[in-house]
Formats: structure tokens, C-alpha cells, sequence
């Protein structure tokens, strides 16, 4: 964002004597200061030297980056006394007052104490009304998505075919809330987050300025905690400095954030790794009697797990984000003793513990649910085999893995973590051992009117969820085309149809019916009236009816598709008992 000049000397306001933050004082004078939006100040630079500055522009980007600071610098460019010249002087009047924000002909509002239609009606009447001083009348609006719709309509024309002696520069960190008709009429540049390589080197020059001392990791720290934020970085280091007097170290930066040092989150992903549920949760207080915050450590891990991650999939070191180089060998041999499907369940645990702990004061018991939840994971990588072989016929209980090889049957190799038996689906009728002219399940059949409805019952016999449970409930299977089958349900059974008819349900199906027959078979699901039954009294619903009127309300339908649920049981509501 900045690479300003000011020296110590400089750190009080030399009309109020007060003192002037780090953000302030280093902030960037010139575009080529502009750390981290390169893009940005080449399309400006070159609009100025060729003469073709527009009448509005809009600069979005996240916090910290340097939109204001690239439109104070425009203006100083287009309004210096040797201008329009990409390169402002910095030295005359106009440019002095522009970068302490109180050049007359330069005005910069903010959009959200300033919102309402009669300050945009204020406005249009001084647009009118010629510079006092400089070249252009220049209106710097930050937070500019925060103006009512009434505002925006208000300004539109006047947006539109502006005097010539006047710019705009909206300032937004919310684009998609400027309504289309702003957009179309400015020039739009999106600034960037500055990468974490750009911040440190920043703030090396900040530390050597204020004549302090700071190691690289505690600034690479800094920098991965403000996110791509300029502003962020140099405001937690001007806490450091108040902290730490002179010197900065790794241990400053944690006790201050309140986050754990990789040799804790090491130690942790270690006990984890280990399924030791004990040794995890010991790891957890320690930390958190050293000061660490529970959401701040929960973060920590997150960030972890997603290195572990893309260290098992082939990225190189300076894709980390929340490591070191030193540490990337010891990713690389974590990921590859958890897996990548314990690692994602592990991810999506955490994830759901961070949402759950912005709702919560009890933080840390829901970060250790979470750990004893993840010590407890079955081994993920296991499933795939597993999977396998219950298709190709296994039995109920018989050992996994390859017959010619590995331990004896009831035993554990030695380190193999425990994991809580998994039970088996039980399968309807079946005999202890199979038949002698029994075939296997996988071998390949056409697909023909004789087979249809004998392949659709074995396809869903290959199901391991409760899409079987709602296939089968069809009323008759048919061929409508070559390799397309056509499955209906009665109309009493709407609700199982449309379960079936689920993206990833339908896909499932489609794939077992693939492994039966050799080839792709579409499936079409449709719905056949049931047939009128004869006046008589109705039956009171049985519970599986019951059920199914549940679900078809709108209610219970928009809970069902927002957490993907399913309703398993129906309690009737107790009678109130009068005292």
C-alpha cells in the first residue's frame, strides 16, 4: 500500500501536535508506492500521459489496499501545479493539501454518513461552481455502496455528463450493492489483496524506519494475519511497537494475537494423528493456559489442515499459507498418514465448530467436542476398499483387505490406530455362504425388457443409503430407448420419485447400472395415477402416511433441502394433562 518517506522525527501532526499513526505516515504519495496494485497504477499512469482521464472511476477492493490512497494520488496528479503529470511533485500547495486531505477543490465524503438524497442534491448544486484554485473539482466518495437508491437515481445524470472541470472516484469494498446504472457510467479498477511477500517487505522498511527490530517470521506472521491488508499489517505492528518496545519476535506476535506457535498446532495435529483423544485435549489446555483464544487456535487449525491438504496433493512449498518452507516435509508426511478424505472430514468438522463458535460464549467446549469428534474419525481411506469388495460379493464379516497378504485374521497390525467397529448392512434372506450356481453380483447383462426389472433390483442392491429404501417402492420397470430405463412410481409414492430423482442420487443409480451392464444407462423417473378405490371408510393413516404428509409441508420440505435431511421418526404430541 505505502511506501512513504516520514522519519521518526515525523510522528506527531505538525499542527496538532498529535501523534500520528504508522497507516497515516507511511502512507503512498506516488503510484509507484502503491504496494501490491501494479495494474492499477500502469492504467492510470498511461490515462494521464496520453490524455485520456474520464469523468468517473470506481475503485472495489477489500480494506486496507490502497483505494483512497490511489484516488488521493490521482488527484494530486491530474491537480498539481506541473500537471496533469503522472508523476505529482509532491512540493507545491495543491499537492501538500491533498495528502492531508484538506485541499478545498478535492473533497472527499464518506458514503455512509452521507447517504440521503439531499446531500447528493447538495452536491449536483456545487458541481456547477468552478474550482477555487486548481485544475479540476475532484469528489472523493468512500464507502460509496452505502448511498440510498433514491441518492444514486439523484446523481445519475449528472454522473453521466459531468462539467468539465469536474471528476469522480467512488471508493467500495461492496461493488455488487452499487446499483448497474453507476457502474456502466465509471471506469472500473479492482484492486487485488497484497500478497504476503509485498507486506512483509513493507514492513521491514516500517521497522527500519522506526528504528526498531523485528525477526522475518514474527512479519511473515503479521502478514498472514491481516489477510492481504496493508492497513491490517501496519496497524497490528504499531501495536507490536507499543508491545515490545524495540525488538519484535516470533513469542510478541503470538502472545499479542492470541494465537499458538506451529509447534503447538504440530504437537496438537500429531495427538490427532495418533487418535489419542487424551493427548490432544492435553495439548488443547496448555494452550489455552498460555493465553491462546480458542477461536484464534481454531482458526489456526483450519489453516493447518488446508497446508496438510495441499501438500498431499502435489503443491509446491510457497503455496502454504499458513507454514513455513521448514515445516513443508512434515506436512507432506502428516497428510500422508491421515489421508485426504480424513482431511476433509476433518476440515468440515472445524468449519462447523467456527460457525457454532461465533454463536456461543462456551468456545472452548466446542473446540473440545470437535478434537474428541476428530480423534474419533474411522480411517476415510479405508471406505473405497470396503466399498469394492461389498460390491464384488463379499460377505458380511469377511476380513478386508487382500487374502494373500497381511496379518491373520482377528489380528491388529502393531500402530494401526483403534477405530470403532463399523456395522454391517445386513442383507434380506441371505444365506451363510452362496450357492454353488449363484452368479456374481457384478457380471455384465444387456439390457433388455426380460432383464429391466431384474438389473433395477440389483442396481439398488448396490445402494448403500437410503436411495434403495425409495426405489424400492416402483410399481413396474421399462425400456423406453436403447440403454434407458424408465421407472414408475405409483402416485401414493410422489415423494419417494422425487428423492430418486435427486442429482446425486440419480447419478449414484446410474453408475451401479453401469457396472452391471457394461454400459451407460440413463434412468427417467415418472409418476402413474393410482387407480380409484372403492367408496369405503377410510382407514386411519398408518405411520408411514403420517410421515409423508410431514413432509409435504412447505415448511418441513425447506428445512429437509437446507440441511439435506430426512425425517426418520414422528412423535405425536403429548395431551396437555388438566390440573
Amino acid at each position: 500500500m505505502a511506501k512513504g518517506n516520514a522519519e521518526p522525527s515525523d510522528r506527531r501532526d505538525p499542527k496538532r501536535g498529535s501523534y500520528v499513526v504508522i497507516a497515516r505516515r507511511y502512507r503512498p504519495q506516488t503510484f509507484a508506492d502503491l504496494v501490491g496494485q501494479q495494474q492499477v497504477s500502469q492504467a492510470l499512469t498511461n490515462a494521464i500521459a496520453t490524455n485520456r482521464v474520464g469523468h468517473a472511476y470506481l475503485f472495489t477492493g477489500a480494506r486496507g489496499i490502497g483505494k483512497t490512497s490511489a484516488a488521493r494520488i490521482f488527484a494530486k496528479a491530474l491537480n498539481c501545479i506541473q500537471g496533469p503529470t503522472p508523476q505529482p511533485c509532491n512540493a507545491c500547495d495543491i499537492c501538500v493539501s491533498v495528502s492531508s486531505g484538506e485541499d478545498v477543490d478535492v473533497l472527499e465524503i464518506d458514503g455512509a454518513s452521507n447517504r440521503g438524497i439531499d446531500e447528493i442534491r447538495q452536491l449536483r448544486s456545487n458541481v456547477n461552481i468552478r474550482p477555487s484554485r486548481a485544475r479540476f473539482k475532484i469528489y472523493i466518495i468512500d464507502e460509496v455502496h452505502m448511498l440510498t437508491v433514491p441518492a444514486f437515481n439523484a446523481l445519475l445524470k449528472t454522473l453521466e455528463e459531468p462539467p468539465e472541470h469536474v471528476k469522480f472516484i467512488f471508493c467500495t469494498t461492496d461493488p455488487e450493492k452499487v446499483p448497474i446504472t453507476v457502474l456502466s457510467r465509471c471506469q472500473r479498477f479492482d484492486f487485488p489483496p497484497v500478497e504476503t511477500a509485498a507486506i512483509v517487505e513493507r514492513l521491514q522498511t516500517i521497522v527500519a524506519a522506526e528504528r526498531a527490530t523485528a525477526t522475518e517470521e514474527a512479519l511473515h506472521l503479521l502478514a498472514r494475519r491481516a489477510s492481504g491488508s496493508m492497513r491490517d499489517s501496519q496497524s497490528l505492528l504499531e501495536q507490536l511497537l507499543a508491545f515490545c518496545s524495540q525488538e519484535i519476535t516470533t513469542a510478541d506476535v503470538h502472545r499479542l494475537l492470541g494465537t499458538a506457535p506451529s509447534s503447538r498446532l504440530a504437537a496438537l495435529m500429531g495427538h490427532i494423528i495418533a487418535r489419542s483423544t487424551a493427548g490432544a485435549l492435553k495439548e488443547l489446555d496448555e494452550a489455552i493456559a498460555e493465553g491462546v483464544d480458542a477461536g484464534q487456535l481454531t482458526e489456526q487449525m483450519l489453516g493447518y489442515l488446508r497446508d496438510i491438504m495441499a501438500a498431499l496433493v502435489g503443491c509446491p512449498a510457497d503455496m502454504m499459507f499458513s507454514s513455513t518452507r521448514e515445516e513443508f516435509a512434515a506436512l507432506v508426511e502428516a497428510g500422508q498418514q491421515l489421508g485426504l478424505e480424513t482431511i476433509l472430514a476433518i476440515v468440515q468438522i472445524l468449519d462447523q465448530t467456527l460457525t457454532r463458535m461465533r454463536q456461543s460464549t462456551h468456545t472452548r467446549i466446542l473446540l473440545e467436542v470437535a478434537v474428541v469428534r476428530i480423534c474419533n474419525l474411522e480411517h476415510l481411506e479405508a471406505l473405497p476398499q470396503l466399498i469394492t469388495q461389498l460390491r464384488q460379493g463379499h460377505l458380511a464379516g469377511t476380513p478386508i483387505g487382500p487374502a494373500s497378504s497381511g496379518p491373520a485374521a482377528g489380528t491388529v497390525p502393531a500402530g494401526t490406530p483403534p477405530a470403532t467397529p463399523t456395522p454391517q448392512k445386513k442383507k434380506p434372506l441371505e444365506p451363510e455362504s452362496p450357492a454353488p450356481s449363484a452368479e456374481p453380483v457384478l457380471n455384465r447383462q444387456p439390457l433388455t425388457s426380460e432383464t429391466a426389472e431384474q438389473l433395477w433390483k440389483q442396481a439398488l442392491a448396490l445402494l448403500e443409503d437410503m436411495t434403495a429404501d425409495h426405489g424400492e417402492r416402483y410399481e413396474r420397470v421399462a425400456i423406453s430407448a436403447p440403454n434407458r430405463l424408465v421407472v414408475t412410481f405409483p402416485e401414493r409414492y410422489t415423494l419417494d420419485k422425487e428423492r430418486c430423482e435427486r442429482p446425486e442420487r440419480k447419478v449414484r443409480i446410474e453408475k451401479a447400472l453401469q457396472q452391471l451392464t457394461g454400459e451407460l444407462v440413463r434412468v427417467e423417473f415418472e409418476l402413474v395415477r393410482d387407480p380409484a378405490e372403492p367408496s369405503e371408510p377410510v382407514p386411519a393413516p398408518s405411520r408411514r402416511q403420517k410421515l409423508k404428509q410431514k413432509e409435504a409441508h412447505p415448511l418441513v420440505r425447506q428445512a429437509m433441502d437446507l440441511f439435506q435431511a430426512e425425517i426418520t421418526d414422528l412423535e405425536e404430541p403429548r395431551e396437555q394433562q388438566s390440573p
